[in-house]
């Protein structure tokens, strides 16, 4: 009913503004053709200027009123290191098109009213004017010049790779319909190598599991970055063309099926700072949720985002992700949450090329924990060690990663990755060690932690510095 109420509308519409136009042939047919058009006239110019200082009004008006919801003016500074050579090249552009924008429609609209219908005014032809031409081809070009050289140098330097020496993170964004994947590198700080052939259910990127360095590279549902570090992002494609667009960071490049493109850029603000900055004004002062006035505000609520900004297929509004800009100790305790997508989900599966083999990395992330601990201490003085509780002293290893599966002998990694842990204890006698089991299988902890206690004594550990949780109590149940 109110889709057939709209159509009788609009055609109503169409008939009177017909019918109007009719009358008014037929008045200028009446008053005659000149007066008609010396009317017209009259009120089209001065109607025209009238549209031009009410649109000048309207434009600078709104830009004013919302220059604190757009990129580059505000609280929206750029939040990367060369974003700020992004936002002045526009501030330039947008200086010298502004100045233009101006001159030009009030030119169009003056120049509307005053050479407007006139029966006692001739024309004057003038169809040469050297001096205004030469104006009107110096001038722009001396501007078109000055933004080109400024925009060449800003290209080269946001479009720049990093260095072979340069420390930076790496991280990989696919697009695909209708979502971003990422992938992030473990320990080892390289990405492992991708073949589309091998794209399944279980392999979203056809990572290549024969190659340990992919390994231990890990999904995360949401972009996690330290400020102040310099980040290399490898944008790729599944299916169609994407765009990876980090509006904030001034961050844009096409994502491309079969054409790995990149983005290098250097975060300067952490989410918490840009807040803060949000929250100096009263725009962002005010609840998130109009109908829950108690609620969180608009800049408590406010995260940096990926966008796809290619029209990619209908679900394209739906690739978001949060992307988030940390404190470097922050970033590492996120790091130590990461789980390898090896391990959580091929692992030992009918897909694991390494099925029933223990690989190293694997067992050093049970001594992740007691190497940094031994790190920390080691950097302190006799003095300052005796004076440690025996809790802080003691850290504990994994004894899980020890092992394959449901088994209890130590095997060449394993043994040495103990080595390692008696050259820490060795070096620091003060340094105790915890076995720490994971199984719910208590004989098979039991077991693993006498294999391991066996080792660390015969080579020449005591047994006071060797802690066994609830050791009764596993042996009660043995």
């Amino acid at each position: 009913m109110v889709i057939l109420l709209s159509v009788l509308i609009l055609a109503l519409l169409v008939i009177v503004i017909v019918q109007i136009g009719k009358v008014t042939e037929l008045a200028a047919a009446i008053r005659g053709e000149e007066d008609a058009q010396r009317e017209s006239d009259y009120w089209n110019s001065r109607l025209g200027v009238a549209f031009m200082v009410l649109f000048l009004a309207a434009t600078i008006i709104s830009a004013i009123y919302y220059k604190n919801w757009m990129l580059g003016f505000g609280p929206h500074e750029a939040a990367s290191e060369h974003g700020i050579s992004v936002d002045s090249m526009f501030a330039i552009t947008l200086f010298f098109t502004g100045i233009v924008f101006v001159i030009t429609h009030i030119a169009l609209f003056w120049f509307a009213y005053k050479y407007r219908y006139n029966p006692n005014r001739k024309a004057i032809f003038n169809a040469h004017d050297n001096r205004l031409e030469i104006i009107w081809t110096i001038v722009p070009a001396i501007v078109m010049a000055v933004l080109v050289i400024y925009g060449l140098d800003a290209w080269n330097k946001v479009m720049s790779d990093v260095g072979p020496d340069e420390d930076f993170i790496e991280l990989e964004a696919t697009g695909m319909q209708f979502s971003w994947l990422l992938r992030y590198p473990g320990e080892d700080g390289e990405l492992g190598a991708r073949d589309y052939r091998k794209i399944d259910g279980t392999n979203p990127l056809g990572q290549v599991w024969e190659e340990t360095a992919n390994l231990d590279d890990f999904h995360p549902s949401d972009i996690v970055l330290p400020v102040d570090n310099k980040v290399r992002v490898r944008i790729t494609a599944r299916d169609v063309l994407h765009n990876f667009y980090l509006p904030h960071f001034r961050v844009k490049m096409d994502a491309v099926p079969g054409m790995p493109t990149y983005f290098v850029f250097t975060p300067t603000k952490t989410t918490e700072q840009y807040r803060e900055e949000l929250k100096k004004y009263p725009e962002y002062r005010v609840p998130e949720d109009p109908d829950d006035p108690d609620g969180p505000e608009k800049w408590e609520t406010f995260d940096y985002e990926l966008a796809c900004a290619e029209l990619c297929g209908n679900g394209h509004f739906s690739m978001k992700k949060t992307v988030r800009i940390v404190t470097e100790e922050e970033y590492q305790e996120w790091l130590k949450e990461q789980k390898s997508y090896y391990l959580s989900n091929i692992r030992n599966s009918e897909n694991d090329p390494f099925a029933g083999e223990l690989l190293s990395f694997e067992v050093e992330t049970g001594i992740n924990t007691f190497t940094t601990t031994y790190e920390l201490l080691s950097s302190m003085d006799d003095e300052a060690l005796k004076d440690l509780p025996a809790d802080d002293l003691t850290e504990s290893i994994l004894l899980d990663r020890f092992f394959l599966p449901e088994k209890d002998e130590l095997g060449e990694v394993s043994l040495g990755a103990l080595d390692q842990v008696v050259e820490y204890l060795n070096e620091m006698p003060q340094l105790r060690v915890r076995l720490e089991p994971e199984s719910d299988n208590q004989e098979l902890n039991y077991n693993r932690m006498l294999s391991v206690e066996n080792y660390l004594s015969s080579r020449g550990i005591k047994k006071e510095r060797i802690v066994r949780p609830d050791v009764e109590e596993v042996d009660a149940e043995i």
